[in-house]
């Protein structure tokens, strides 16, 4: 699934409407160093299955579905190079939907009339499409990554002539050959750095990782043009024999670093447009009012963030804390969480979220902080 499907799929779930019976949703770490955490997350799911089903909390077709799906993904049957799952089931609205991520996630087993988006909800951001570059003086391998994983590679291999007994190479001087050898390196990197250039484009990289030797790495940046350097995040280890999961799982750990730089500076900067009080609104109450209006064009919000809070089973409106009317039309209300809420009608009305581990500042503000569609 493409950066834009997922995207729109993470908007349609956000607008899903209650149906006849609840929706199972779960989440997955499948980041698995030895067989102790695979263990565990299979004990997980077979505990939360276990209690749903004592309780009877969800369809027994929805919990049957979940368990079959889980078993294969915790045997590796099938998106062994995940690194993260969510599946999502309600019979009622025929949802069934298994989603393989490049990402891990806390694992989580939550049963409502909704699907529970919101660990998802920062995804597309933090994950945006990136390109990973295996580089050496003779061949090069293009990894093309999404929120999913490895959607493409390609391999270029540089013809370089080796050194004969007699004849060819043999009859040149030491110098003459090792110039010859440079010669086709440096005609090698140029052709590397043109199919960066094409690739970036193609899959709208917003990051590239360098998995080369710092000599290769140097050489081969020579002959980027700068707007494609500029999207260099870092450079990590990386040899001819390894699979692309495994370069992909090293280069991670720089993309993410990179992402939550990002994310810190878009958030001091709204809360700054916050102060002066035009694109942009901080705090619960105000951040409430302007979902309301569909005014939200992005919406930064901490995980940690959570408050009790009421919807208009009529016109929708949310409030803070427990009411049982609505204040703008006078109907009532149903309970709900107001940071699962949040995200939910910002995505619904097309809008984007980032969720965010912490961020002091952002905290000091209850925790959320939008920006607008229009001026405050």
């Amino acid at each position: 699934m493409s950066a834009v499907d997922f995207r729109q799929r993470l908007r349609e779930l956000a607008r899903f409407e209650p149906s006849g019976s609840p929706v199972v949703s779960v989440y997955l770490n499948t980041e698995w160093v030895d067989e102790h955490q695979r263990e565990r997350v299979r004990i997980f799911v077979k505990n939360a299955l276990a209690e749903a089903r004592g309780r009877r909390w969800a369809d027994r077709d929805d919990l049957d579905w979940i368990e079959r799906q889980s078993g294969t993904l915790i045997g590796r049957a099938v998106f062994e190079d995940a690194n993260g799952a969510v599946l999502f089931a309600c019979g009622s609205a025929s949802l069934r939907e298994l989603l393989p991520l490049r990402v891990p996630f806390d694992d989580t087993f939550v049963v409502d009339a909704r699907p529970y988006v919101r660990p998802l909800a920062g995804i597309v951001d933090d994950t945006p499409p990136a390109l990973i570059v295996l580089a050496d003086g003779v061949s090069a391998r293009l990894i093309a990554l999404d929120a999913s994983g490895v959607t493409d590679e390609t391999v270029l291999q540089a013809e370089v002539p080796g050194r004969h007994e007699s004849g060819g190479w043999a009859d040149l001087a030491q110098s003459r050959y090792e110039r010859h050898i440079l010669e086709h390196r440096e005609q090698h990197f140029a052709a590397v750095a043109a199919a960066i250039g094409a690739w970036t484009e193609r899959y709208d990289a917003h990051h590239i990782v360098l998995a080369a030797e710092p000599r290769s790495a140097a050489a081969l940046r020579k002959h980027l043009p700068e707007a494609v350097a500029a999207r260099i995040a870092g450079v990590v280890a990386g040899a001819r024999h390894e699979s692309s999961p495994v370069i992909a799982d090293r280069a991670a750990g720089v993309l993410a670093r990179v992402a939550q730089q990002a994310d810190e500076r878009r958030v001091d900067e709204a809360l700054a447009d916050a102060a002066e009080g035009s694109t942009a609104v901080a705090g619960v109450t105000a951040t409430v009012g302007a979902v309301n209006r569909n005014a939200v064009r992005h919406l930064y919000v901490l995980t940690t963030f959570r408050e009790p809070g009421a919807v208009c089973q009529d016109c929708g409106a949310l409030q803070r804390g427990v009411h049982f009317t609505c204040p703008f039309c006078g109907r009532g209300t149903r309970t709900t969480e107001l940071g699962e809420a949040l995200v939910e009608r910002v995505l619904a009305s097309g809008g984007e979220v980032t969720t965010l581990e912490s961020h002091r500042p952002l905290a000091g503000h209850g925790g959320v902080v939008a920006r607008l569609r229009y001026a405050a």
